[in-house]
């Protein structure tokens, strides 16, 4: 019985494509985490959160307020007065796109896989958060707000000088692309399905971010093209 069902695997393997017996036994293999994967997971948080410990930027904004004759006409749709509801939304849709991101990793995985999938998926969001982070601060650019009447109070917060890149839409292009990786990947189910939906609610995230007058569309495209490229190559890389 056992050379019958071996004779038929390699009757199997021989009649298939090649690329396909290859992927097929790549996407079986687990990913393989250990120690080094949490010190990258740690080294990325505390790049992340380094900027917010030492209070950077420092010093106050170069003007308040700015002239929005010095912006693109694509830029300038973004100066007008803050719009909370779009504010707190964006920030709920961010969540959970993340969470469903996040989930959508380790959903119907045994222990081992759901595990894997889990720790490079953080390791991914980590390390895009402190690429976000530390571009912020070198940047250090303008809000929206600066460009506006109410530019004297903005002035006096830190935060409305790291409007380039766009967070919210970095962290949510990130979980989107490292979900869609992974699944591909691992061939998890729903696979594209799943990538169609998470791409769509960060392309909203970040309109969104545009919408409230927190950040201009040049913050959001640079948010998702960052998240994307860094989220990527940390999963793929991972062996």
């Amino acid at each position: 019985m056992f050379r019958f069902r071996r004779a038929l695997l390699l009757f199997a393997l021989a009649t298939s494509p090649p690329g396909r017996a290859l992927a097929a036994q790549a996407g079986d293999r687990p990913y393989r985490v250990g120690w080094p994967d949490a010190v990258a997971i740690g080294t990325g948080g505390a790049l992340a959160l380094l900027p917010f410990a030492l209070k950077l930027p420092k010093g106050p904004p170069p003007c308040a307020p700015c002239d929005p004759n010095t912006l693109s006409g694509f830029d300038r749709v973004a100066v007008h007065r803050l719009d909370v509801t779009a504010d707190r939304a964006s920030t709920l849709l961010l969540l959970g796109a993340g969470g469903a991101a996040a989930l959508g990793t380790v959903w119907g995985q045994d222990r081992r896989e759901a595990f894997g999938n889990a720790v490079v998926f953080a390791d991914a969001i980590t390390w895009a958060a402190a690429a976000d982070q530390w571009l912020k601060v070198t940047v250090h650019r303008s809000r929206p707000a600066l460009y506006t009447s109410a530019a004297p109070e903005a002035a006096n917060i830190r935060d409305n000088r790291e409007s380039f890149p766009s967070g919210h839409a970095e962290l949510a292009f990130a979980a989107a692309t490292a979900y869609t990786v992974i699944a591909h990947r691992r061939r998890l189910p729903h696979a594209t399905r799943n990538a169609v939906i998470l791409y769509a609610a960060a392309a909203i995230v970040g309109t969104l971010r545009v919408v409230a007058a927190r950040h201009f569309p040049t913050d959001v495209i640079a948010g998702a093209a960052l998240g994307s490229a860094v989220s990527w190559a940390a999963v793929t890389v991972h062996p």
